[in-house]
């Protein structure tokens, strides 16, 4: 009789920040049925990824077993849970579920993709439970940085596992639901063979504190500032957007929300009856005709991107609204590791500009969305696991917390992306490794991390590019001379005469050895003619470009 198994696969999430996707599956080994949680992205940067757009997990050994995915289920509206579904749907084509806040983004997500948003299925919080194939799954709520964030109890024949999902212990959250102690102590009580757990804050020795704690702290900021007073935060956090907007008020202040992003969240949360109290905002075009002393704006870019509000205001103004001297500029954020250097380009370009810049270095104006290493104690007590699997952090957070867990006598494992769990027994079991990677979204394609195309891209950004063109005449000759055209490279090279002048004369010396076997062969030719170029670069620029030789052939008539 073939053994049946409960499996535990993460192809995002686990072993980095962002981009989480997991997998669940329950029947005989290479026949299981499978539930899929998030779907989300990361983002890319200019050294790495230069001019991707988004990053998503290779789903390959995924898509391979789409007819056994009896369901995708969001359990909240991030973006690194949420941000991938429209993009990678029709790869898998399984129904989504999804609570009401949620379900409302990922139907943006499927109609902004052209996916069939009917695949979108609401779903009601616990005890509303849902049967797939082998799974009864239940949303669980818990608070953190946006409404009706869920973890996922998921119950199979080898018993039930607790998925957090993104979590915090914040009792008044401000929008959404208050974490519930009493419901993870009966969850508990009931059993959890498995807690596969957020590890995001484990160096974060202090108890996590309340949104609730902030409004007096922003409130005093807003009010004694004389200026124009800008505020960023991530866009889907609605209960700070509502926080900053209430100090506005309260101090005599009228909000404008700039960014599409930040409008999409704070208008969805209104519809979905989760914000009651949002102040009334300002057009951005009666923002233009307000004293700076009366106006706050609220904008998206809290992480540097280039292309958001807050960089667009540092580079001068953004729809016709601009900073001075005396303004300022509240980073209502913590910074995710790797975006540093954008964030600091934002600040000081601000700086030069004498806007005075505050950020939550003393931990004042921003509090974390993640559970901090007591608070995970905490879920460990409600919760009592027979076993821990670490999720949602970088390795250094999984082997914490797999560490704190070993403390107090549950089973771990540490399962970066790629490490197939099995939790069938009393101890999870590493019984595979599936190879996993990124899918890129450039423009409109989506492409794999091995097609070459970003790794081609950086080398071209690293080392300029030279196209050669060559035309051959009836009788095999070059008729008349190769040019050169020289993207991303020095003008003038030792020499100091134009560098594209150099290559050409080269290339004449090179085509008046080449033999006419040779110059009959398009292949042959174009690596004689490529070897010289990067040779005068060397020479001329210590630099050796990627080369492109077209060549064109007269035929013979």
């Amino acid at each position: 009789m073939t053994r049946e198994r409960l499996i535990y696969l993460p192809l995002g999430g686990a072993g980095e920040v962002g981009m989480n996707t997991y997998v669940y599956g329950y029947g005989p080994k290479n026949r299981e049925r499978y539930i899929v949680v998030d779907l989300g992205v990361t983002f890319p940067d200019m050294d790495g990824t230069p001019g991707v757009d988004l990053i998503m997990a290779d789903i390959t050994w995924l898509e391979k077993r789409r007819d056994r995915i009896d369901g995708i289920f969001i359990t909240h509206a991030h973006e690194d849970h949420v941000g991938g579904l429209g993009h990678l749907w029709s790869r898998l084509r399984a129904p989504v579920y999804c609570r009401d806040f949620t379900a409302r983004i990922a139907a943006k997500k499927m109609v902004e993709a052209g996916q069939p948003v009917e695949q979108i299925h609401t779903i009601g919080a616990m005890p509303d439970t849902l049967e797939l194939g082998p799974f009864k799954v239940q949303f669980v709520p818990v608070s953190h940085s946006l409404p009706e964030a869920s973890g996922l109890l998921i119950e199979t024949p080898a018993g039930r596992i607790l998925h957090t999902g993104d979590f915090k212990l914040d009792m008044a959250p401000g929008v959404g639901e208050p974490f519930d102690e009493e419901m993870f102590r009966q969850i508990g009580e009931a059993g959890v063979k498995a807690l596969v757990c957020d590890s995001t804050n484990v160096f974060s020795l202090h108890p996590g504190r309340s949104e609730s704690t902030l409004p007096e702290s922003i409130t005093d900021l807003v009010r004694n500032a004389e200026g124009m007073v800008v505020a960023t935060t991530f866009a889907s956090n609605v209960a700070r957007l509502r926080t900053l907007a209430k100090a506005a008020r309260d101090a005599g202040r009228s909000v404008c929300l700039l960014g599409r992003a930040m409008q999409n969240m704070v208008r969805t949360a209104t519809e979905a009856k989760l914000l009651h109290d949002f102040p009334p905002t300002v057009s951005v075009e009666e923002a233009r005709d307000m004293p700076r002393g009366s106006l706050m704006l609220l904008v998206t870019g809290s992480q540097g991107e280039r292309r958001a509000a807050s960089a667009q205001l540092s580079r001068g103004s953004y729809l016709g609204l601009s900073l001075k001297e005396g303004d300022l500029f509240l980073f209502s954020s913590m910074t995710i590791p790797g975006n540093e250097r954008g964030v600091l380009r934002i600040v000081n370009a601000l700086s030069e500009m004498g806007v005075d810049v505050v950020d939550n270095t003393m931990g004042t104006y921003h509090v974390s969305g993640h559970a901090n290493r007591p608070d995970l104690e905490r879920m460990h007590e409600l919760t009592r696991p027979a076993m821990l699997v670490p999720m949602h952090g970088e390795h250094r957070h999984l082997r914490q917390h797999a560490r704190l867990g070993a403390a107090s006598g549950m089973a771990t494992a540490i399962a970066p992306n790629g490490t197939m769990l099995d939790l069938t027994g009393d101890t999870p079991e590493v019984v595979d490794f599936i190879d996993t990677g990124r899918l890129y979204l450039d423009g409109s394609a989506i492409y794999g991390a091995m097609d070459g195309v970003v790794r081609e891209r950086m080398k071209m950004a690293l080392n300029g590019h030279v196209m050669v063109t060559l035309i051959i005449d009836e009788d095999g000759l070059p008729m008349g001379e190769a040019w050169a055209d020289c993207l991303g490279l020095a003008r003038h090279g030792r020499s100091q005469r134009p560098l594209s002048e150099v290559i050409e004369d080269a290339l004449v010396e090179e085509l008046e050895r080449t033999g006419r076997k040779v110059m009959g062969n398009d292949d042959k030719l174009g690596d004689v003619l490529k070897r010289r170029v990067r040779s005068v670069c060397v020479d001329e620029i210590g630099k050796k470009p990627e080369v492109t030789v077209v060549v064109s052939r007269l035929a013979e008539e």
